[in-house]
C-alpha cells in the first residue's frame, strides 16, 4: 500500500472515530453517561440519568399524595408505570400512603378525606453517581389533628447500564395514638403501565417463585417483580424488594394481574385485628426500587436482594 492510501485510510478512520463519540448515547448501552442530576421546578423534582429522563417526584397542592412518575425504562424510554386509570384513579405511580388512618383516608381520591403534603421537598446531592432527594410530609385532613407525619430520603443511582434504582428510607412518627383497620390500601405502592401488565401476557414474580395473582395474593414474600414484553425494545419491568430490617418483614402482598403491587400489611395483621400504634412511635421502612431490562432472571433481582439485605 502506498503512502497516499495509507494516509486515506488514517484520515478516513479518524473521521469515523470522530462521527462515533458525536452520536449520542442510547437508552441500554453502555455508552449512556451515569452522571445521576436531580433539579427542582415548581411542585416537582426531576430526575435525569445521563442525557436520558428517568422520573419526576410530584407534589403538587392539588394531590392527594407525593409519588414518581412516569418512571422510565432506561431501555426504551418509555414509563413502566401508570396513573389515572378509569377503573382505579386513586393509583397514582409509585407511591406511598394509607387508608382508614383514625377516620381519615390518605390513598383514595377526594383531598376532603385525607392528603399527605409535602412541607420540605428539597435536593440534597446531584450531579455525581447519584441524586438525593429529601421530604418532610404531614399527613392531614380538614378538621383534624395531623395523626401521622413521614421524613422520606430517597438517592437514586444507576448501577448498570439497564438499571435505575431508586432507594427509599422512611420513617414514620406517630404524632398521636393511630388505628388502621385491617385495609388493602396500605403503604409502598406501583401501579404498572398496562401494556406489561399479565392481563397483557406480562410476568409478575416474587421471590418464592409464585407467579400471577392467584399464586402470589397475601403470599409473604421478599420482594416482588413485574415486566412485560415491548415490541421494539424486549422485556423491560420493576421490582420492589423489601429490607429484612423493616417492621413487619416480610409483608404479603396485594397484588393483581391488571398491573398493581403492594406490600401490603395492613390487609394480614399478625393477630387480625386493626395496626395499633402509639403517640411517638416511629416506624422505620426501606424499599428498593429497581427498573430494568430484560426478565427478573436477566436483571438477577434475586441476587440484587441478596446484596441490599446485606446493607
Amino acid at each position: 500500500m502506498n503512502n497516499t492510501l495509507k494516509a486515506f485510510f488514517a484520515a478516513l478512520a479518524m473521521l469515523s472515530a470522530i462521527a462515533a463519540a458525536a452520536q449520542p448515547p442510547t437508552a441500554g448501552t453502555g455508552a449512556v453517561q451515569r452522571k445521576v442530576n436531580a433539579v427542582r421546578i415548581g411542585n416537582r423534582i426531576d430526575v435525569t440519568v445521563g442525557n436520558l429522563f428517568f422520573t419526576s417526584y410530584r407534589f403538587e397542592d392539588d394531590e392527594k399524595y407525593p409519588f414518581f412518575f412516569p418512571v422510565n425504562s432506561p431501555v426504551s424510554g418509555a414509563s413502566v408505570t401508570s396513573m389515572r386509570n378509569g377503573i382505579y384513579p386513586h393509583h397514582s405511580s409509585l407511591f406511598f400512603g394509607c387508608d382508614r388512618v383514625n377516620g381519615g383516608n390518605y390513598w383514595q381520591e377526594g383531598l376532603e378525606r385525607g392528603r399527605i403534603i409535602s412541607v420540605g421537598a428539597r435536593v440534597l446531592e446531584t450531579g455525581g453517581d447519584r441524586a438525593v432527594i429529601e421530604d418532610e410530609c404531614i399527613w392531614k385532613r380538614p378538621d383534624a389533628d395531623s395523626p401521622i407525619k413521614d421524613k422520606r430520603l430517597i438517592t437514586i443511582t444507576s448501577p448498570s447500564p439497564d438499571i435505575f434504582q431508586l432507594d427509599f428510607d422512611i420513617e414514620m412518627e406517630m404524632l398521636m395514638d393511630v388505628t388502621i383497620p385491617v385495609t388493602n390500601h396500605s403503604l409502598f405502592s406501583v401501579r404498572m403501565a398496562e401494556d406489561l401488565s399479565v392481563k397483557q401476557g406480562g410476568v409478575m414474580v416474587n421471590s418464592e417463585g409464585q407467579s400471577g395473582e392467584k399464586a402470589t395474593f397475601g403470599q409473604r414474600a421478599a420482594w416482588m417483580d413485574f415486566y412485560g414484553k415491548r415490541q421494539a425494545t424486549g422485556f423491560e419491568g420493576i421490582a420492589i424488594l423489601q429490607h429484612p430490617s423493616n417492621k413487619w418483614f416480610p409483608s404479603p402482598w396485594f397484588t393483581r394481574d391488571y398491573g398493581f403491587m403492594s406490600p401490603t400489611p395492613m390487609y394480614w395483621p399478625e393477630d387480625g385485628e386493626a395496626t395499633v400504634l402509639k403517640k411517638g412511635e416511629k416506624v422505620k421502612l426501606r424499599y428498593r426500587v429497581i427498573v430494568h431490562g430484560g426478565t427478573a432472571d436477566d436483571a438477577s433481582i434475586s441476587r440484587l436482594f441478596e446484596e441490599y439485605k446485606a446493607e
